[in-house]
C-alpha cells in the first residue's frame, strides 16, 4: 500500500502486516506507537463481507473519494452503556497472525462515524492483552496532537464522558467544519521532530 509506505516513511516506523478482517471484508497494515496507540492503515477487498458490514462499507466509501483519515477509535473496558444509547449490539472482530494467534475483539459506532466522522467507534479489546497491536511491535514515536472538524462537546455527548478523558496525553484542537466533520490532521514526536500528516 503507497499510504502505508508514505507514513512509514514520515514517521521513521517500519509498517507491519496486520492481516484480514474476514467478518469485514477488510485488511490492514499497522504502524505501531508509543502509549498503547497505533495507526491502521485499512485497504478494502473484493470480498461479499465488505459490502455487508458497516466497517467494510465505510473503508469502501473513504477509498471512493481519495483516502485520508476515515475516523479514529476509542478502547473501553464496557460496551454495554453505547450498546444501550445506540440500540444494538456490538459486533465481534478478529484477525489472525501468521502464526496462527487470534487477536479479538468488539466494536461498535462504525455506523456512527459514517454519519458523523468526528465520532470515534468503541472498541473493547478480549483475549491475550500482548496482542495488541502497539505491543507487538515496539515504537517509541508519540502521537502529539490532532486536529478535529467538529465539536468537542458532540464528541463528549457521543463518548458519555469528557473527550478529554480518552485524549488525555494528546492535544486536540477543534475547528469549525467546512464541509464533512472529522479528523483533518495528526502529528507526530519522531527522532527527527514533529511531523503532521
Amino acid at each position: 500500500m503507497a499510504t502505508t509506505e508514505r507514513i512509514s516513511a514520515a514517521l521513521g516506523v517500519d509498517a507491519v502486516r496486520g492481516g484480514v478482517h474476514p467478518r469485514f471484508g477488510t485488511r490492514n497494515m499497522i504502524i505501531p506507537l508509543a502509549d498503547h496507540k497505533y495507526l491502521e492503515v485499512v485497504e478494502v477487498l473484493d470480498h461479499p463481507a465488505s459490502d455487508k458490514a458497516p466497517f467494510g462499507q465505510a473503508v469502501r466509501a473513504r477509498s471512493a473519494t481519495g483516502g485520508g483519515w476515515m475516523g479514529w477509535c476509542v478502547a473501553v473496558d464496557d460496551l454495554s452503556p453505547f450498546e444501550e444509547r445506540l440500540g444494538r449490539s456490538a459486533v465481534p472482530g478478529n484477525r489472525k497472525f501468521p502464526d496462527g494467534r487470534e487477536l479479538v475483539w468488539q466494536q461498535i459506532g462504525i455506523l456512527g462515524l459514517i454519519a458523523d466522522p468526528q465520532v470515534p467507534y468503541l472498541l473493547r479489546w478480549e483475549g491475550d492483552p500482548s496482542l495488541h497491536p502497539s505491543l507487538v511491535y515496539a515504537s517509541d514515536v508519540k502521537m502529539s496532537s490532532l486536529t478535529i472538524a467538529g465539536s468537542a462537546a458532540r464528541v463528549t455527548e457521543w463518548l458519555g464522558e469528557p473527550v478529554e478523558k480518552p485524549l488525555e496525553d494528546v492535544a486536540v484542537q477543534w475547528v469549525a467544519p467546512h464541509g464533512v466533520p472529522g479528523i483533518m490532521s495528526v502529528t507526530f514526536e519522531t527522532a527527527n521532530g514533529a511531523v503532521t500528516i
